[in-house]
C-alpha cells in the first residue's frame, strides 16, 4: 500500500515532468504568425528611421556648433584678453566633443539609407580630422582654423543631408545633453 508522503512525492514530480513538457512544447521555434510580425528593434524598422535619426543627431550637432563655437568666435570672445574667454572655450571644447560625436551617429544612420549614405560618405574622412581637434580648442590653440573646420564639416553635412532629402536644422542643445556628450 501507498503511504500518503510516496503519493504526494509521485503527484509533485507528474506535475513537474509535466510543466516541463508544456514549457519545452510552447518554446519550439516553429511558430510562424511570431516570424511574420517584426519587432520594433529589427533591422528592418532600423533602417526605416534612417533619415529622421540622421537629420536629428546632425541639427544637434549643427547647433552645438554654431551655438558654442561659431556664435562665440564671431563675438570675439575667443580672442586673448577677451572677458569670459576661458570658459568660453571650455564650453566651445565640449560642444566640439558632443559635435564630433554627433556627426559621427549621424554617419551611422546615414548607413541605413542608400541616397544618404552615398551623399555622406565622402564626409567620413573631415569628421574623423574633427576628433582631436576638441582639445586643441580648449587651450585655445589656432581657434581661427578650428572654428573653420567645425563650421565647414557642418555646412558640409547639412549640404549632403539636404541633397538626399534629409534637410538638416540646427537644434541648440541644452547643457545637461551637451556635458553627457
Amino acid at each position: 500500500m501507498l503511504s500518503p508522503v510516496s503519493l504526494r512525492r509521485a503527484g509533485v514530480s507528474f506535475t513537474l515532468c509535466c510543466t516541463l513538457l508544456v514549457g519545452a512544447t510552447a518554446c519550439n521555434g516553429d511558430d510562424k504568425d511570431s516570424a511574420a510580425t517584426p519587432s520594433g528593434t529589427s533591422s528592418a524598422e532600423k533602417q526605416k528611421f534612417a533619415k529622421t535619426r540622421f537629420v536629428a543627431n546632425a541639427g544637434l550637432a549643427a547647433g552645438a556648433t554654431y551655438q558654442w563655437i561659431v556664435k562665440p568666435f564671431r563675438a570675439g570672445t575667443f580672442r586673448s584678453g577677451a572677458d569670459g574667454r576661458k570658459f568660453a572655450l571650455v564650453k566651445a571644447g565640449l560642444a566640439g566633443a558632443f559635435t564630433y560625436n554627433r556627426l559621427k551617429a549621424a554617419v551611422r544612420n546615414a548607413q541605413g539609407d542608400p541616397t544618404l549614405a552615398k551623399a555622406v560618405a565622402p564626409l567620413s574622412a573631415g569628421i574623423d580630422a574633427l576628433k582631436d581637434l576638441p582639445s586643441k580648442l580648449r587651450k585655445g590653440e589656432g581657434t581661427d582654423s578650428i572654428v573653420n573646420s567645425f563650421d565647414g564639416i557642418i555646412n558640409d553635412v547639412k549640404g549632403a543631408g539636404k541633397s538626399a532629402g534629409a534637410e538638416v536644422k540646427d537644434k541648440v542643445p541644452s547643457a545637461g545633453e551637451l556635458a553627457k556628450g
